[in-house]
């Protein structure tokens, strides 16, 4: 086994052990005395050769990490970007996971971001970073329309944050024209 492979090895054992926590890059670059860029590369290599590792707002981490007991559905919102703190804190607050951020695109179709957040701590620092990198949202696309898969342990934190995104209004119900604008931009994507 070649120093590269031997890396790769142990950058894996890192992402197994450290389970649904995404490990950031630089903490990867430290750990195994090399740098950033390898890191990346290593990233690209292991990808390339199947191993699901996928890059969250926070580290990078297995996509099987969170597959055991966790039961997850995927909800359909629509707020304004400045209502994106709200949403988040809220849904964290009831204890649930929000996996990722999707939104389909009439050009591009199904545009997904992994956003893996557990705890106001978490929301904290993806706000942080869009603020600090004056990143724009993937709902500000689609005019704040956009789905979000969210996990738990547990079906009735699932079923309270459908029910606190209903009371802040975000959550888009069946029927309603977001839907349909929804369905309209789905067919155009199957096209």
């Amino acid at each position: 086994m070649n120093k590269g492979e031997e890396r790769r090895s142990k950058l894996l054992d890192i992402l197994r052990q450290a389970g649904a926590d995404p490990v950031p890059g630089f903490k990867l670059a430290e750990e195994l005395q090399t740098s950033r860029q390898a890191i990346v590369h290593d990233i690209a290599l292991l990808r390339s050769a199947g191993e699901p590792i996928v890059a969250t707002s926070r580290g990078y981490m297995l996509a099987t990490a969170l597959a055991p007991g966790m039961q997850k559905i995927e909800v359909v919102v629509r707020h304004r970007p400045e209502d994106t703190p709200k949403e988040l804190y809220s849904l964290v607050d009831v204890g649930v996971r929000i996996v990722d951020v999707a939104v389909l695109h009439p050009i591009y179709g199904e545009l997904r971001g992994r956003l893996e957040l557990d705890s106001r701590a978490d929301v904290e620092e993806f706000l942080e970073k869009v603020s600090s990198c004056k990143a724009h949202l993937l709902s500000e696309l689609t005019d704040g329309l956009h789905m979000h898969t969210l996990a738990a342990r547990d079906r009735k934190y699932l079923d309270e944050a459908l029910r606190v995104l209903e009371k802040l209004g975000f959550l888009v119900k069946e029927d309603s024209q977001d839907e349909t604008e929804l369905e309209t931009l789905a067919e155009a994507r199957s096209r």
